[in-house]
């Protein structure tokens, strides 16, 4: 196994690393519901959000992959918490300006993607925020994600931060026993019963460690 940057041709393995961290444990996921497309169109709308100019939490820059054999096999992203929402719109923007999507479609993605408000909890400003990790289901029990996730904070830890935080669905049993043994803690839960009627988890929980 072998920890490395992930590089512009792996966009297609980061989307769906995208798309599957975010559906968690259930059929659909924020993606899913604000975008409203069949699978295949989502993920190449995924895709050029992870190599839009504008940098984002969702941009290849942003992730590591483990590498098994010269294969692809888990990913996840570490970023600063700090100012994630609003650069996340901006790549959002900037694709759908690129995609030729009216500026209605634009705000009705900005209106099915709300439903989240209610429940999402993630770090502080100050915070190391872990993100997106999801394993290919052909590589899993290898422990990817424990040696992912090891890596993500040695390089929060190197960048000088003193807490990291990863936020997964309520009920999301495997990912939540992932991170405890990641030595994370719970911190922090919202629920939500009208995310709980579109996604059918109660909402959020969020996990974290110091550094």
């Amino acid at each position: 196994m072998t920890i490395r940057s992930a590089r512009p041709e792996d966009v297609g393995f980061i989307a769906k690393t995208i798309l599957r961290s975010m559906r968690g444990y259930r059929p659909r996921g924020w993606f899913d519901v604000a975008l409203a497309w069949p699978e295949a169109q989502c993920l190449d709308f995924i895709a050029r959000v992870a190599t839009a100019r504008a940098v984002s939490m969702w941009h290849i820059s942003q992730f590591w992959i483990a590498e098994v054999e010269g294969e692809p096999g888990a990913a996840l992203c570490a970023v600063p918490a700090a100012g994630t929402g609003p650069a996340a719109w901006r790549a959002l923007e900037e694709v759908a300006a690129e995609t030729g999507l009216a500026a209605s479609e634009l705000d009705a993605i900005r209106r099915r993607g709300t439903y989240t408000r209610g429940c999402w909890v993630q770090g502080g400003e100050g915070d190391w925020m872990i993100e997106h990790v999801a394993t290919d289901p052909a590589y899993g029990g290898r422990g990817l994600v424990q040696a992912l996730l090891a890596h993500a904070l040695d390089q929060g830890r190197a960048a000088g931060f003193k807490r990291a935080t990863i936020s997964f669905l309520i009920g999301n049993e495997p990912a939540e026993r992932a991170y405890a043994k990641a030595g994370f803690a719970f911190a922090e839960e919202k629920r939500d019963p009208a995310f709980e009627a579109i996604i059918g988890a109660p909402g959020f929980r969020m996990f974290a460690r110091a550094m």
